[in-house]
């Protein structure tokens, strides 16, 4: 056996040699170690400059509820934004500034985003602060007060702008998780979470007196600050709009209500394009018989008396009349005598959300059969829908 002999300078030279190896593993090991190991481990990795989305969120099946509220909440909560609005007031003495805050979810890279209405209402300006703590003035594209839901739009980057994605509220079922962010009494960016509690429910807004159809309920926490924000399923995506609480003593009491993202996404067009939402109208101003027909000796004691047909509207065309009698309720001015409508289309109509429903499902240009009672006769009517035209003032 032949021996190798190393003489004092090889084995200096080897041992820098092998400092310097050993050097370069560990500089190598601080920048990719551990991002290298969580890929193996199965983590996610997160990115920045508003690249989020629903990819950056394991299978919830596959994966601890815990591990899942992070992932939703790291990927969707760069999309929510806070709002706040000034509005101004005029008392005798001076003029002086209120303000109200929001949340909203950013819609699209061109920096439209979706909210409440009553968010935005009456207000002289908005300011929407990112994720990144860059501040933006807003201006208005449209509004939906039957839905309580407004889209308005900021000038900012795309790389800031982080949206959220638009699920599905028909699948949804009452017992499934859901998680809110939004910026509740300030605190921005706030995670909660709960399960569908309701489906279907009707609600009433406190904001606009409409009532919306198809609210879905909830006990994930909500509280002043978080409406238009987003109700998200397990998989990031949004399945409504946080919209009001059911709160005798004004703090979360787990009865939240929240609009169907499937409402927001049939309205969207309509509010980026025309401001507002193309609805079929009669044309009328209606007064529900259920105080008045007795007083009154009406010949049916169910049904919409019509006070008002507008000019120009789908009523007038069709010949259906308004009433002639002034009579003062409250501080408001009707007119009696007019049609009484009792069914469209075979549904009964009492009330005004009972039209608001019938009407809700049907297009402009839609036909509809009126039955109204015209002093003793009863009468059918072919109406096709149209928008509705400027009220009268009288």
């Amino acid at each position: 056996m032949r021996a190798y002999h190393i003489t004092g300078k090889q084995l200096v030279a080897l041992a820098l040699l092998t400092a310097v190896f050993a050097s370069s593993i560990v500089v190598l090991y601080d920048k990719f170690g551990p991002s290298l190991l969580g890929r193996l481990a199965g983590a996610k990795v997160e990115k920045t400059g508003g690249e989020a989305g629903v990819n950056e969120i394991t299978d919830p099946s596959a994966t601890s509820d815990e591990r899942n509220n992070a992932e939703v909440y790291r990927s969707m909560s760069p999309g929510v934004v806070n709002i706040t609005s000034t509005t101004y007031v005029r008392d005798w003495f001076s003029v002086y500034q209120t303000q109200g805050s929001g949340s909203g979810s950013i819609l699209d890279k061109e920096g439209y985003i979706l909210t409440n209405y009553h968010v935005v209402e009456k207000t002289q300006s908005l300011d929407v602060a990112l994720a990144n703590n860059h501040h933006y003035k807003a201006k208005v594209i449209g509004v939906d007060e039957d839905n309580d839901l407004a889209v308005i739009k900021i000038t900012a980057p795309r790389e800031d702008l982080s949206p959220i994605p638009l699920g599905s509220s028909k699948e949804l079922f009452v017992g499934q998780k859901v998680l809110a962010i939004g910026n509740p009494f300030g605190f921005d960016r706030t995670l909660t979470r709960g399960i569908v509690s309701g489906l279907a429910r009707p609600l009433r807004s406190e904001f606009t007196g409409r009532l919306i159809e198809g609210v879905i309920q909830t006990d994930a926490s909500i509280n002043p600050g978080n409406s238009g924000g987003p109700l998200l399923d397990s998989h990031g995506r949004m399945a409504g709009i946080n919209t009001m609480i059911y709160s005798p003593s004004g703090g979360s009491v787990g009865i939240g209500f929240a609009v169907p993202v499937d409402t927001a996404k049939r309205i969207i067009p309509d509010l980026l394009a025309h401001g507002h939402v193309r609805r079929p109208k009669l044309g009328i101003v209606p007064i529900p018989l259920a105080w008045l027909a007795e007083e009154f000796e009406l010949p049916v004691k169910e049904g919409l008396m019509i006070s008002q047909v507008i000019p120009g509207g789908a009523a007038a065309a069709a010949g259906i009349r308004g009433g002639t009698e002034p009579v003062r309720i409250g501080n408001q001015m009707y007119y009696l005598g007019g049609d009484i409508i009792t069914n469209i289309d075979s549904q009964p109509v009492r009330t005004r959300d009972d039209l608001d429903r019938v009407l809700g499902a049907k297009n402009i240009g839609d036909r509809v059969q009126v039955e109204v009672v015209r002093g003793k006769r009863r009468m059918t009517l072919t109406v096709e829908l149209s928008e509705p035209p400027e009220a009268p003032r009288r």
